[in-house]
């Protein structure tokens, strides 16, 4: 009886041993992959264009890839202020007072609304050219606060450089911008010491709201022989404007990203916002499982840049693309 009862212990151990490892998971399934609560994000975005639309979208969907998906186990609320400063402080207080879990704002004044009215809340930036210059943050090594995010610096000397290949004979480049958005009139001063580097003379024009487009558009064309405009969101937002009256006087117009361009412009060498808004989600996904916090998260930017011209306007102003940059080109259907 003591044999058989040692046998039956021994394997009794051996199944064990067997069924164990069992209970911590598999490969086909792991931990990291099951979002066991749910959570709540509030997406207050400053007016809608392509490239915002772009980078929210890249933002939901980092958010869906890794197990984080709207009406399952994440309720997301989307608000569009319309570029109204009334409707960015209301859309900030409703999610303040919904205590959402993270709020991700699109575009400058958005970040700057929401980040006025909580220190609390965490909030992620896109869209956004310069954190420390809009005040958002302490540095963008160590934001310090409940603000971080990616940026969307592009290359402002190398898109002049495209506008000078495009336009060899160009001798003034003109630059329209909003006086009131702090990222554009950086990039302003940026695209402005790259004009005169290369020898070429500076003109500007500016506006205050998106009213006063078509005339200062109207000015500038008169005052210099191409056109820079900076990713401003009124200036993406009044593109088909934009388009209509330099198609009329024949002036090439290099966008700061490629939704601009796609919307009336010529080209642009620019980012991609919605691998832009990609990248904001991922960082996202870290704050909301506790992995990181704003305060000490490093302000990404994109290192990817992509060429883009229109070759519907190239045609509609007569120009011939250069060989290298054919490939390109893509042909949209403009509208005024």
């Amino acid at each position: 009886m003591k044999k058989t009862a040692l046998i039956t212990l021994i394997l009794l151990l051996v199944a064990a041993l067997f069924v164990l490892p069992g209970c911590q998971g598999t490969e086909d399934t792991p931990d990291d992959q099951v979002v066991t609560e749910t959570y709540s994000i509030g997406i207050i975005q400053y007016v809608e264009h392509v490239a915002l639309d772009s980078a929210r979208q890249g933002f939901i969907d980092a958010l869906a890839d890794n197990g984080y998906v709207d009406g399952e186990n994440l309720d997301i609320d989307i608000q569009n202020a319309q570029a109204d400063q009334s409707n960015l402080s209301t859309i900030s207080d409703t999610f303040i007072g919904n205590n959402v879990d993270l709020v991700l704002a699109i575009a400058t004044p958005a970040a700057q609304a929401i980040a006025g009215k909580t220190t609390e809340i965490p909030i992620l930036g896109t869209a956004i050219t310069d954190y420390v210059v809009a005040k958002l943050v302490d540095s963008n090594e160590m934001p310090g606060g409940n603000v971080t995010g990616t940026n969307d610096m592009n290359p402002i000397a190398d898109q002049i450089d495209l506008l000078v290949k495009l336009v060899p004979d160009a001798q003034t480049v003109g630059v329209i911008y909003t006086s009131n958005e702090d990222n554009s009139i950086l990039q302003a001063s940026i695209a402005k010491d790259a004009i005169e580097a290369l020898g070429l003379t500076y003109t500007e024009v500016t506006v205050s709201n998106s009213n006063e487009v078509q005339q200062a558009v109207q000015s500038l064309v008169g005052q210099c022989d191409a056109i820079y405009i900076p990713t401003d969101n009124i200036m993406a937002s009044s593109m088909p404007i934009i388009h209509g009256v330099t198609v009329d006087s024949q002036t090439p117009v290099i966008c700061g990203e490629s939704g601009m361009a796609a919307a009336g412009g010529l080209a642009t060498l620019g980012i991609n916002y919605y691998n832009l808004g990609y990248q904001t989600g991922l960082m996202a996904i870290k704050v909301l499982t506790g992995e990181a916090t704003p305060a000490t998260m490093p302000i990404e930017a994109s290192s990817d840049f992509d060429f883009y011209i229109n070759g519907t306007v190239a045609d509609e102003l007569g120009m011939t693309i250069p060989d290298d940059l054919t490939q390109y080109v893509v042909y949209e259907e403009t509208t005024e």
